[in-house]
């Protein structure tokens, strides 16, 4: 597994250079063809490489797919503006803008996969980010509350994580990004007031 520079002298690709040129050519093999065609021979063919290499790092196939997409699907920059509403309208336009097209793909050309393996697509997210690492919608309350923003009383995981479920929900329905006021009518009219009523709600059963 050689590349020429330079004059012609022969150099490989060893490391994370091979493992990065494997990993590209695995999410190419996955765009293009499903998790059906996610195969050690195709990959390898698409890197230029031999089945042994991929055999060596990653045993099983799912292995390979899992370290593929950690590679792609890197973590949300978590904002903060300040302000618990500019807060979440700027992490849900960043996930509209960056996510919308990876969201659809992954439903689709995963979806032999999720058969396959009897999981679902949240089990695989759990598996591409940290278990330590609280969901953004739970970052951006916590820090509302010590701005004083909102009461500090307990809230339920779907209360708090509405949003990016509601806007992933429209994304799929659209096959595609969906429309800023959108967005806007999630946070302004759907999540702020129900983080407000579920603060009433705790208070009252006090």
């Amino acid at each position: 597994m050689s590349e020429r520079h330079g004059e012609g002298t022969p150099t490989r690709r060893r490391g994370a250079a091979l493992e990065n040129a494997i990993t590209d050519a695995a999410w190419e093999v996955l765009v293009e063809h499903g998790y059906n065609g996610f195969t050690y021979e195709a990959i390898t063919a698409r890197a230029g490489t031999s089945k042994p290499v991929l055999y060596r790092r990653w045993p099983q196939r799912e292995d390979l797919l899992i370290a593929t997409l950690t590679r792609y699907w890197r973590p949300l920059g978590i904002p903060d503006t300040g302000s618990l509403r500019q807060d979440a309208l700027t992490l849900l336009r960043t996930v509209n803008a960056e996510r919308d097209r990876t969201v659809i793909l992954l439903r689709i050309q995963l979806a032999d996969y999720f058969r396959e393996t009897g999981t679902t697509f949240q089990d695989l997210r759990s598996r591409l980010h940290p278990t330590d690492q609280q969901p953004p919608f739970a970052t951006l309350v916590d820090r509302a509350i010590k701005r004083g923003e909102l009461t500090d009383v307990p809230r339920p995981d779907r209360v708090v994580n509405l949003p990016f479920d509601l806007v992933r929900h429209d994304m799929l329905m659209a096959m595609g990004a969906v429309p800023d006021e959108v967005i806007v009518d999630i946070v302004d009219t759907v999540w702020l007031p129900l983080l407000d009523l579920s603060s009433r709600g705790a208070h009252a059963g006090h």
